[in-house]
């Protein structure tokens, strides 16, 4: 059986974590040599922390869009299977 745990951690997901934790590094080194005021460094913190949210919220909403996915095809294969064993109960009895 398909638990929520594997499938949020497709290569997908390690990939883009992959990346996001890449660019957190870059923006951390940047803001300690940035030569900009406080107030603007905080505008394009906040800008950048709703860009990430966005994406993060999109990457888990794909999860579970096909985790769904899945679980409905496993309910068509167990209902197929059933009907299968079904049949094949009726034409041996």
């Amino acid at each position: 059986m398909f638990t929520l745990k594997y499938v949020i951690m497709t290569t997908g997901t390690k990939v883009f974590l992959g990346i996001l934790g890449a660019a957190t590094a870059g923006v951390v080194i940047g803001l300690l040599i940035a030569p900009e005021k406080g107030s603007e460094t905080r505008k394009k913190i906040a800008k950048t922390t709703g860009d990430w949210a966005d994406q993060i919220s999109n990457v888990f909403r794909n999860t579970q869009d096909q985790y769904n996915d899945l679980k409905e095809k496993a309910k068509h294969m167990k209902s197929a299977a059933e009907h299968k064993v079904s049949n094949l109960k009726e034409d041996l009895g």
